[in-house]
Parts: C-alpha cells; structure tokens; sequence
C-alpha cells in the first residue's frame, strides 16, 4: 500500500528523530511496524537511523517483535478473507498468520488460524500463544451488560486464548466467555457491543500462567492455565481501555493505560503504571504534564528495558519514546510512514513497538 500526504497535525510537527540522549537512553534497537503499512518492519538504532528492515508478505495484525534467536516473529493480517466484514471493527485489527522470519525475510514456521486476532507469541517450545474470538450464544449475549447497542443487533463475540504446538495442533484452550462474570465484566458504556471482551495482549508467565488483556472491560487479568481460574485482575477502578500488560522481573505488571473514559477523572489521558499485584497499588507511573499532552485513545504500549528505562509507544501519533525511572525523557522518534487505514485515513500509528538488545539480530552489531 503506497504512502500518501501526512495529515495536517504531523504535518505541522516533525517526524524521525526528535530527542536523544545516548548516554541515557537503553541502547539496541527500536522495532515497529506502522499498522497500516504493507508488512514491512523497522529496526532503527539510537541516533535514529535505519539498521534493517523485514518485508513481509502480509500487513500487520497487528505487531512483531525479535526472538532470543534473533529471528523475526509477526502476526500478519490476511486480508479479505471470508472473515473480512464479521463486524465493523473487525477487519481493522484482524490477524489470520502468524510466522517466524530470518534475517532475509524467509519464513522458517508459520500458523494460520482465521479468528485470529491482535496478538500472539512464540513459545519455548516451538509453538505458540495467541488471541482469537468466537461467537457468544444469544442467551450469554443478553445477560452481558453495557455496551453501544444498534437497532439491528449484531452477534456478540468473545475471545478464546488458543496453544498451539511446533505442528500447529491445539493444547490449550480459555475461553472467556466461560470465565467472565456478567455483573462485574461490563463492557464500556462507549464500546460497541459486537464484543463483550475485545483482547489486545496475551503473554505467558512463569508457573504456567497467561496475562491477558481485554479492553472492552478495561481489565487486566492473570490465567492459571491449569484450572482456566482467573487468579488475579485489576479492573475499571484504576485502569481504562487499556494495552500491552508484561510481567516484570520482580513479579510486578506494567501496564499502558491509555484512558480515554476513566471512572474517576473526566480528562482524557494516557499513563503507564507499574502495579504491584499482591498489594494492588500502582508502584511507579508515568504521565505528561498537562496529562493531556500524552494521549492515544488507543492501541500502544509499554516496555521496561534493561537499564530500567520504559519504552512508550504513544500509538495514535505514531510516537516511540524512552524514558528514565525519573520520567525523563531520553530518546523520542515519530513514525514517518504514512499510509491508508483500512478505515479510510491516513495514519502513520504504530500498535506497539519492542528494543532489541545489541548483538540479538544476527549480521548487526
């Protein structure tokens, strides 16, 4: 897909390489993909320079990141399928293919499965970890409450967190609409109700557990894998429509809360919070000032890296950022591809950017 003007916001800005400190900012390299482009992801290093990129055979659905093995793992969007127009958002964050790449771009394992969606990792063992949806039964569909409802209602989905081996068999299986509760998992009073949960993480955790993610519900829940029970969750009281939850090292969760429609605060704002989840309370944040100034009503993420910085990604805007555990900012780069969303805008926003470390990506230093 061909890029197109920049719209007026950035146009009036800048793009690239906008705020470095080398002696301050994590070194490695910085990829993403814009989640409109035509699959191809970019490795840019701390000056903002362009070390490598992959060229994919299929757009973003929605992210990848670089494997221990330094190889490329990508959830690719297959487009137009017979899934394409399920629902109205559906073809905007839709995946179907998930594969490992080499360096060249050839594809060393690939899984295709058509509910796909949002995420996926690669695990261990040769397989992998990823979201997908299916349809709620009408009676489960009207007992759900909250949501935007139309004259004509659609069918409700629900996610399902799907295993599947080094083969492609599935193992495991969660399926949320088994798992949630009616009268404390309310969908967003601004969220279409086409879907209860709408997940956009899921990612393993030692002792056999998922952290996942379901924005509808603004709610951030660990899995047992073993009995299906959601052992811990951290709902609407302190997070809104929030991304990409990750364990940390010390068993804490950081979390990108984008918060366009919080319980407590009518201001829109995007925060990241690192919560203790024994206590519950929130251990470490960052936000602008004004709050404002950092907002993406959607998509991004937040990474913490090796020498205790957080990469940010401000999705909407495009924007990457790097900062200390003091919340200043150290290395700030705008997306400059632009290209036409499957919804009809230009867009140059990227749905989460990762740091590879120096000497991960074979034939770079």
């Amino acid at each position: 897909m061909a890029e197109i003007e920049q719209h007026t916001q950035i146009r009036a800005g800048r793009t690239g390489l906008t705020a470095s400190d080398p002696a301050l900012a994590c070194p490695g390299y910085v990829i993403y993909t814009p989640i409109a482009g035509d699959g191809t992801v970019y490795a840019i290093d701390v000056n903002g320079k362009e070390a490598h990129r992959w060229k994919l055979d299929y757009p973003p659905g929605l992210w990848g990141y670089v494997l221990p093995n330094g190889n490329f793992f990508y959830n690719g969007k297959i487009v137009r399928d017979d899934t394409w127009d399920r629902f109205e958002n559906w073809k905007a964050f839709k995946g179907g293919i998930m594969l490992e790449a080499e360096l060249d771009g050839t594809v060393v394992w690939e899984h295709r499965d058509p509910d796909h969606h949002h995420d996926g990792r690669r695990l261990e063992g040769g397989g992998a970890l990823y979201m997908n949806l299916e349809p709620v039964t009408e009676e489960l569909a009207a007992r759900v409450k909250g949501g935007i409802s139309t004259a004509e209602p659609e069918r409700m989905w629900a996610d399902v967190i799907v295993e599947v081996d080094a083969a492609g068999k599935r193992v495991w299986e969660w399926h949320a609409a088994e798992h949630l509760d009616v009268e404390r998992h309310v969908i967003g009073f601004n969220d279409h109700r086409s879907e209860w949960s709408h997940g956009n993480t899921v990612a393993p955790l030692p002792n056999d557990r998922v952290l996942v993610s379901f924005r509808n519900l603004s709610t951030v829940a660990i899995i047992d894998k073993a009995s299906g029970r959601i052992e811990w969750e951290l709902g609407p009281e302190v997070l809104a429509q929030q991304h990409d939850p990750s364990g940390l090292a010390d068993g804490n969760i950081l979390v990108l809360d984008n918060g366009a429609h919080r319980l407590d605060n009518g201001l829109p704002f995007t925060r990241v919070v690192e919560i203790d989840p024994v206590s519950g309370d929130i251990v470490w944040s960052y936000q602008d000032s004004p709050p404002y100034a950092f907002f993406s009503a959607y998509i991004s993420g937040a990474r913490r890296l090796s020498n205790g910085n957080t990469l940010i990604t401000e999705g909407a805007p495009g924007r990457m950022f790097q900062v200390t555990p003091e919340g200043e900012v150290v290395w700030e780069y705008i997306n400059p591809h632009f290209h036409l969303h499957v919804r009809g805008y230009q867009s140059n926003a990227v749905f989460r950017a990762s740091l590879a470390p120096p000497g991960l990506i074979s034939g770079l230093p």
